[in-house]
């Protein structure tokens, strides 16, 4: 499954290449992040406060999250926040397809939310405004990296501002190509949003079975294998 992923987000990358750095149109328009959607920055209520946070809440993304798990797509992270928590911060709900991005400690980790997220303030993530679409948010910023980490400052560590988010250059594409690259890629995201589901109940299956096979709980010495 994980090869099978692999593959299809190389088609995608390809598929960018070619028609938005490979073969640029002379229509393409120089614009910046803030022409492809609306920057959002987070925020972290108080960990003084336990009623600020939940297992079962609002789910909540910190980089540690898209460290430890290494996925496209996310809809949780190892900590939600309560309803009283959210008012009590300056973090905002976004919607499922919103491009997540890391812009400190480190800059880079990339994510697509698969639900409503809100993030702590490790984040400068995009809403996709819709005429442009998740897909080319998401490629734009993962090609602009090595840009983005260009304008970053900070004396202790590096971190990308809200202002400079926003002001990262890119290309802005006529909306017909922009159509046909989404409309390949529509495809491609529920393909992989449905394996990296998969491997995940793999994964959670295998955690709740070795212990149990490790303290002999569970016997297999009469399958037949």
């Amino acid at each position: 499954m994980i090869r099978l992923n692999d593959n299809l987000e190389q088609q995608a990358q390809a598929y960018f290449q070619e028609l938005f750095i490979d073969n640029v149109a002379p229509e393409l328009v120089l614009g910046t992040i803030s022409d492809l959607g609306t920057v959002v920055g987070g925020s972290t209520p108080s960990k003084a406060k336990p009623e600020y946070y939940t297992t079962k809440g609002i789910a909540w993304i910190t980089p540690k999250d898209l460290s430890n798990n290494k996925v496209k797509f996310i809809s949780h992270g190892e900590h939600d926040i309560t309803e009283f928590g959210l008012k009590n911060s300056s973090a905002s709900i976004m919607p499922k397809g919103t491009v997540l991005f890391s812009s400190r400690a480190p800059i880079g980790y990339i994510a697509i939310s698969s639900g409503e997220v809100t993030t702590n303030q490790g984040f400068k993530s995009v809403v996709p405004k819709s005429e442009i679409g998740t897909a080319f948010v998401y490629y734009s910023l993962k090609h602009n990296l090595p840009i983005i980490e260009g304008m970053a400052s900070g004396s202790i560590f590096k971190e990308i501002s809200g202002n400079t988010m926003k002001n990262v250059p890119v290309f802005i594409p006529d909306t017909e190509t922009l159509a046909q690259f989404n409309h390949f890629c529509d495809f491609i995201f529920s393909q992989q949003q449905i394996l990296e589901e998969q491997n995940q109940s793999l994964a959670n299956l295998r955690d709740s079975l070795l212990p149990k096979l490790m303290s002999g709980e569970l016997d297999v010495s009469e399958l037949n294998i």
